[in-house]
């Protein structure tokens, strides 16, 4: 069994790292919409509220050990005295983690990571939509499988790989049933829907009247906005985001063109 502490940390970092989540509708030249779309080819799709946070990872390793991230870097590992206290992701990650590496082993060969959003406390300008007293709270909104096989590669594939749909993501069904194990709780399902819409002024409405308060507000006094949808298949090959940030912006320049 190869053990992480043997493991060139910058190709376990970048293949572990979540991949870039498309907007639904393409942005255009200064955040601007464009009516091309993310197609789901008449697939049913599940809506989960997009919670505006920090991507967070927990990377549970077939030796035992785990490690705990942020998108972009590691910052701490099972048994390290010293951790990087960005964000609040470790202070509020480390007892889930711990819980979740004396319950569970990854399978021999494989690397399995947790996402999460870290929310509240400092995390983002948002977070006071969702906390009034900087609170943390987290959500998981996947986990996928990755051979350790593939840190024999180079950063500059093991990157490609990547934002390539390289990594093996758990399906509806196998995420909720791990989630339920490790006693995690997911980001809201929040509709199974058949179609979406599809020209911009729709999808705003649709998105409107889907969801209009987060659903996580970790107290009654936070602001309660909430930052939009993901939309995605049941077999987790096609996703897309849908931010209200996006089509409110989009709609404001189309008004500001017309005066």
């Amino acid at each position: 069994m190869r053990l992480t502490r043997e493991l060139d940390l910058r190709k376990l970092n970048s293949s572990t790292k979540y991949p870039s989540i498309p907007t639904y509708h393409s942005l255009g030249d200064r955040g601007s919409l464009l009516e091309e779309i993310v197609s789901f080819d008449g697939q049913p799709l599940l809506a989960t509220e997009k919670v505006d946070g920090t991507n967070s990872r927990i990377i549970v390793m077939p030796d035992g050990c785990y490690l705990i991230g942020s998108r972009e870097e590691l910052l701490h590992a099972k048994g390290d005295l010293v951790h990087n206290p960005a964000l609040g992701i470790v202070e509020t990650l480390k007892p889930v983690a711990d819980r979740i590496s004396s319950a569970y082993q990854s399978p021999e060969g494989t690397i399995t990571t947790i996402y999460l959003e870290t929310y509240g406390g400092k995390t983002t300008a948002a977070a006071k939509q969702y906390t009034s007293r900087r609170e943390f709270g987290y959500r998981v909104f996947d986990v996928n499988r990755v051979p350790i096989s593939q840190l024999d590669n180079e950063l500059e594939a093991i990157s490609t790989w990547r934002e390539n749909s390289g990594q093996d993501f758990l399906t509806e069904s196998a995420l909720t049933e791990f989630a339920e194990t490790m006693q995690l709780e997911l980001t809201p399902r929040v509709a199974m829907v058949d179609s979406i819409p599809t020209t911009i002024e729709d999808t705003h409405d649709w998105l409107k009247s889907t969801i209009q308060k987060t659903l996580v507000a970790l107290d009654a006094a936070a602001g309660g906005r909430s930052e939009g949808l993901v939309v995605r298949t049941v077999d987790r090959k096609r996703i897309a985001k849908i931010r209200f940030e996006d089509y409110e912006r989009h709609a404001k320049r189309l008004k500001k063109q017309k005066s």
